[in-house]
């Protein structure tokens, strides 16, 4: 049970589970999850944090299909500049460790901007909190649980 499963459970929403096996040799951790369950990568969102220039952090949830553009990222948070935040401020901040971190349960709530994308689909797909977990709820019950705002912040390759 992790605190991102917790936060949902306590939300009473609908939700649904999924784990697979996690490979540690696995490039790409969201594309690795999208192929363990059978799924298509635009359903399948990774977090990603990152820091503007003032060191203000924020969460992007994005489709693994893609890349999360960073301009965008900055226009939506009113930042000037947006970079990836380290990866070792993004566990502590988080509680989360890289590859595992959900958008749910963090041990600090950050401003959290999700792919417009994610809008047109019935259900997405979100790390649950560690490497081999994923959550699968509706795009708007994560909006809500993160109070976040929707942001065209996706880049598809």
């Amino acid at each position: 049970m992790t605190p991102g499963i917790r936060q949902a459970e306590k939300a009473g929403i609908s939700f649904e589970i999924k784990e697979y096996s996690h490979d540690a040799s696995s490039a790409s951790y969201g594309e690795e999850a999208a192929q363990a369950l059978g799924l298509n990568s635009e359903e399948v969102f990774k977090t990603l944090l990152a820091q503007s220039n003032d060191g203000k952090l924020v969460v992007a949830v994005v489709p693994v299909s893609g890349t999360l553009d960073l301009k965008a990222l900055a226009k939506a948070a009113s930042c000037k500049k947006m970079e990836m935040a380290d990866p070792v401020k993004a566990e502590k901040t988080t509680g989360y460790v890289v590859g595992g971190i959900s958008p749910l349960g963090q041990k600090k709530a950050l401003p959290t901007f999700i792919d417009a994308s994610a809008q047109s689909l019935d259900k997405i797909h979100v790390s649950a909190g560690k490497r081999g977990l994923e959550i699968c709820l509706a795009p708007d019950d994560l909006l809500s649980l993160t109070r976040g705002q929707w942001a065209s912040i996706g880049r598809q390759n």
